[in-house]
This record gives structure tokens, C-alpha cells and sequence, in this order.
């Protein structure tokens, strides 16, 4: 699992961060977070930027409580205007904004609509082979315009998710040192221990709400990446915007910095991050206490941690149309016992126990895991990590993969090892010989990294497997058939989820509020999707998808007492939909 935190107006210590859906204990490395945490949508104070234009016309109210009165607060004027992203508009600025805010002479004369400045974007990202430099371009564009940037996303969001978030984002990590040119969000390293609330107050935006935060150590399936992981946090925040609209100004990176064990990288001389070997222990954590005071001080209370667990189980239960059976009726087996395996296998359980009413304990019966050792099981419990320990169960050693499928019998395969090609031809093979449709997800990033692929899933279960992935695959042709392979992004549910906890206010983040995002995207899929294999919606319905996701988060944070946002909304689905950020130009005159 990626170490990464989605803060809400946040904090707490670390020690009060805790396992899936309840709190996420943060040790030396972030290595047992887990999917959830305590939550809150506080919103705080008002402020512009550089002199800009903030949100006078209630566009971006999601993020806003309070009301901006439009004569107090002026617009930049000249280049500034011109240099300023949030509220530049090239050569869509009007005759009248020119002459108002002193423009004429630093454009060309033509004035251009919004929409054909897209058009004419879109026209040169395709022009690109290589998916990083559509990657870069697109940055480019984000560092200068901002409302363009996002409407291109959200109108081609199919086409460009790949581009700004996984696989390419992976690229990008690893290269970020050579195609560094403006730093995108907020760098805190060993450097400014003693001093990390001073430097947060340096981020020119006071209202932020979201912060997703890495460490660098595990950047999707490539490793440690030090500081250049900020890749993660800048493309994941996009996507907060452009899929769930949330204002751009609430998002806030973060990369923290102690180093890092990459020899590659230290021996680069381009690496942007401290050159020294990864700190520890009491270095490490007294670094992350104090920056989650930082986070408290200066942005509010109560935070949120969310990861990948409810799209996989979003998947799995709209797969259940396709396979048959209730998901207690399934048995499970994952590839990767981490963070990211024991995450998705408790949430699976998790749901199983509220559908059924059986103990959590008992429904993790039917729920196997295998880790580098082979197959988790009783006889290993003293030597097991205590992430592990539920999940050994009482079995005989079993050594490999393949072993371990043969002896279980799974119904359902997940991969979240982060190693590639380990769904071999006959660990596919024995899948379909005992399942008339195999469910077999690859989850691990990127691309290179996928268990198995599209492919080879379907060519090797005679077109009978219900896949999908964690990063995009072609579409497959088979025995004169089709097949759309999905794709278990947690670009699904994430976006969601965070303006559901926003327009809710809830006061923290409860278990049911994940399996309720579970639940929301699952029903999204269409019987048109299911005809054609697919157990996740088209991207391209998105917004409206994270608006239906929001609005079941939000109606069960109420549901439970957990709501601040008081009285409920009676739509809930249009409510989410009006609190949306819209990127489409704004009038300055």
C-alpha cells in the first residue's frame, strides 16, 4: 500500500492513528496504516491568492462556510493576473477584462472561448507518444492554468486519468529529480525538525482541508523513491478536483523527507531529496509527531486515512451479479499479506459480518492470505507481524501460490504483492478448473508491476475470468469475443468519500461509512457494464458517480449521529452535485 494520508482539516497524534475505517496507527515508516481514521470537515478561515480573485460567486462553496462580500476582495491586475493559475484565462480574457485589469499589450489580440482552448490542448497532448511527456504538458498546464487544467481532465477524464495518476505517475516518480521544474506542493525533511509549523504557514492558502502526505518509501510497486514520491500526492489531488470537486486551494501535498535507501537515487545528481540513508526510529517518529501537531495548529482538528480497500470491495460486490452467490457464499485468497492485503481482506470481512450478523472473527474464516513464506496459517502465528495474525487460520503449511489455490479453492484471487507476473498460466489454469467464472483481481501498480494481465487472465481461463486491475489494460479479443477488462482504481472511491465526509461534516470516520462507498459504487454498475464484463463503471460517468458515493457517505454519517452540517439535506445526491468545484471561467470585471 502506498503510504500516503488524506488529511480532512485535520489531526490527531500518531498513536490515535489506527487500522481500517477506525484509526490508523502510524509507526516508523507508515507501514501499518491501514484504511480509515478518524475524520472531520472543519472549515476555517478565507484567503486569496496572490492578491486574486477567492470563490465571490459561490462556485466552489463545498470547502466554504462563510460568505466573501465581492466588493472587499480584488483581482490581480497585469502579468501578476497573467502569472497567477488559479485565475488566469490566456487568451480567453475579454475585451473588457483586458482593459480593466491592464492586460492590453501583454496578449495577442485574438480572444478565444474556453472550449477552444481545449480543444486545441487535447489536440497537442495527442500528438504525444510518450505518456510522460503528456504527463509533463499536463503539469505545465496545471502551473499556469488551473481552471483549463481541470476542465480538460474532467471532460477527457478516460483518456487522461492514465496520464496524471497511475501507471504514468509512476513514471514520473521515479524521473520527477529530471523533470522537476516548479515545486507543486509542500517539502518537509529532516531539515526543518524543530521548525515544521513555521514552515507550513509558508503555504500561501490558509483554508486547506485535504493534505495527502507520503513518506516516499513505498511509491505504488517501485519502491523507495524518496522525496520524488510527491508525484503520488500532487496527481492523487488532482483527482480530489477534477472527480469529486473539491477546490483545488483546500488540496495541499506533502512529501516528508529522511532520506531514503534508493543507492540509485543517491548517487543521482538531479535526486531533489536529502542524500543520506533513510532515518528511524525515534528520529523518524518524533519528525511525524510534530508534524501532526503542525497539521492540528494550523489547519484544525480530526483527520481522515483512506486508502484502496472499498473500490476492491466495491468490485467484489458488484461482481456478485456476474458470479453468482452472497459474498459470504465466496472464499477468498490473497497475494500479499501488507498493509494493502490485510486492509481489503478486513473490509471484505467486515461487510460479510454486516450482511450475515456473524461475528468479524468468524467471517475471516473464509478469507486466506498468502505472504513470501507461503500461506498464512496457525503453526506461523508467534513469528507473524500482528497485522498478520488474524489471518492464520488452522491449515498445514503450504509453500507456494499455486500450492496454496489447489488447497484452498478460492473463488475470488486478489493480487496486492506488488510483484509482477506471479498469476502464472497455472495458477489461472487452476482458478478456472474449479470456478465456472473466476474472479481474479491484479491490483498491484504500476502496469509492470500487475500480477498477471487483461490477456492473459482471459486467454488463460478460455475467456471465462472476471478480472480487473489496478492499472489500465486494453481492451482483450478472445474466441471472437470482446472483453473490457476493468479497472480497480481507488480513484473511484476516494474523491467520494472525502465530499461526502465534507457536506456531512461528520465528526469522524465510521466502518460503515467505507462499506457504504463500497456499496454506492457497486451500484453504480449498469446491466449494460455487466453484459460486457465489467464489474466498475466507465470512468467517463465519474462525477456523478463520486456525487452518489458522497451522498450515501453522508447520509449514513447522519445516519449514525456523526453529522455537524445540520439539517439534512433532502437530496443528498443534488446537494453533493451543487457543492461541486466547477472549473469553467469566471467573469472578472
Amino acid at each position: 500500500m502506498r503510504r500516503e494520508l488524506d488529511f480532512l482539516d485535520s489531526e490527531t497524534t500518531l498513536k490515535r492513528l489506527v487500522r481500517i475505517g477506525r484509526v490508523a496507527l502510524m509507526q516508523r515508516t507508515m507501514k501499518e496504516m491501514r484504511n480509515g481514521g478518524d475524520s472531520s470537515v472543519d472549515v476555517e478561515g478565507k484567503s486569496g491568492f496572490g492578491g486574486g480573485l477567492e470563490d465571490v460567486y459561490g462556485e466552489d462553496r463545498v470547502t466554504e462556510d462563510q460568505l466573501v462580500t465581492p466588493w472587499t476582495v480584488s483581482v490581480a491586475s497585469g502579468n501578476t493576473l497573467l502569472r497567477d493559475p488559479r485565475h488566469n484565462k490566456g487568451l480567453a480574457f475579454t475585451e473588457k477584462e483586458r482593459d480593466a485589469h491592464y492586460l492590453r499589450g501583454l496578449l495577442p489580440p485574438a480572444v478565444l472561448s474556453q472550449e477552444l482552448q481545449e480543444k486545441k490542448i487535447i489536440h497537442n497532448l495527442r500528438q504525444y507518444k510518450v505518456p510522460l511527456h503528456r504527463y509533463m504538458a499536463m503539469m505545465d498546464l496545471q502551473e499556469r492554468n488551473e481552471r483549463l487544467f481541470y476542465k480538460l481532465l474532467i471532460d477527457n477524464v478516460e483518456e487522461l486519468l492514465p496520464v496524471v495518476y497511475t501507471p504514468t505517475v509512476g513514471e514520473a516518480c521515479q524521473k520527477y529529480g529530471s523533470i522537476f521544474r516548479r515545486p507543486q506542493g509542500l517539502y518537509i525533511s529532516l531539515k526543518e525538525k524543530g521548525k515544521i509549523l513555521e514552515v507550513m504557514k509558508n503555504w500561501p492558502e490558509k483554508s486547506v482541508q485535504v493534505i495527502v502526505v507520503t513518506d516516499g518509501e513505498r511509491i505504488l510497486g517501485l519502491g523507495d523513491l524518496g522525496s520524488q514520491g510527491m508525484g503520488i500526492p500532487v496527481g492523487k489531488l488532482s483527482l480530489y478536483t477534477a472527480l469529486g470537486g473539491v477546490r483545488p486551494s483546500a488540496c495541499l501535498p506533502i512529501t516528508i523527507d529522511v532520506g531514503t535507501n534508493n543507492e540509485q537515487l543517491l548517487k543521482d545528481e538531479f535526486y531533489t531529496g536529502l542524500r543520506h540513508k533513510r532515518a528511524t526510529g525515534q528520529e523518524y517518529t518524533e519528525l511525524l509527531d510534530e508534524f501532526m501537531c503542525a497539521v492540528k495548529q494550523n489547519y484544525g482538528e480530526k483527520i481522515l486515512v483512506q486508502g484502496t480497500a472499498s473500490v476492491v470491495l466495491g468490485g467484489i460486490i458488484a461482481a456478485l451479479k456476474l458470479v453468482g452467490g452472497t459474498l459470504a457464499d465466496h472464499t477468498f485468497l490473497f497475494l500479499g499479506a501488507g498493509e494493502a492485503g490485510t486492509g481489503i481482506a478486513e473490509l471484505v470481512a467486515l461487510e460479510v459480518s454486516k450482511q450475515t450478523k456473524a461475528p468479524l472473527e468468524h467471517t475471516r474464516k473464509k478469507i486466506w492470505l498468502v505472504d513470501s513464506k507461503g500461506l498464512i496459517v496457525s503453526s506461523r502465528r508467534e513469528s507473524l507481524q500482528h497485522f498478520k495474525k488474524p489471518w492464520a487460520h488452522d491449515h498445514e503449511p503450504v509453500k507456494g501460490l499455486l500450492d496454496a489455490v489447489k488447497a484452498i479453492k478460492p473463488t475470488v484471487l486478489i493480487g496486492s504483492s506488488g510483484v509482477g507476473k506471479t498469476f502464472t498460466k497455472e495458477v489461472v489454469e487452476a482458478m478456472a478448473s474449479f470456478n465456472e467464472k473466476p474472479l481474479i483481481l491484479a491490483l498491484s501498480n504500476p502496469t509492470s508491476q500487475s500480477e498477471c494481465t487483461a490477456e492473459e487472465a482471459y486467454t488463460w481461463s478460455k475467456g471465462r475470468a472476471i478480472f480487473a486491475s489496478g492499472s489500465p489494460f486494453d481492451t482483450v479479443e478472445y474466441d471472437r469475443r470482446v472483453f473490457v477488462p476493468g479497472q480497480a482504481n481507488n480513484a473511484y472511491i476516494f474523491p467520494g468519500f472525502g465530499l461526502g465526509l465534507i457536506i456531512s461534516g461528520a465528526i469522524r470516520v465510521h466502518d460503515d461509512m467505507l462499506l457504504a462507498a463500497s456499496e454506492a459504487l457497486a451500484a453504480q454498475v449498469t446491466q449494460e457494464n455487466f453484459d460486457r464484463g465489467l464489474i466498475y463503471p466507465p470512468f467517463s460517468n465519474i462525477r456523478k458517480i463520486s456525487a452518489h458515493i458522497a451522498a450515501d457517505v453522508a447520509a449514513m454519517a447522519y445516519r449514525l449521529g456523526l453529522a455537524s452540517h445540520l439539517p439534512q439535506p433532502k437530496d443528498l445526491v443534488k446537494y453533493a452535485e451543487s457543492c461541486m468545484y466547477t472549473p469553467i471561467y469566471r467573469s472578472y470585471l
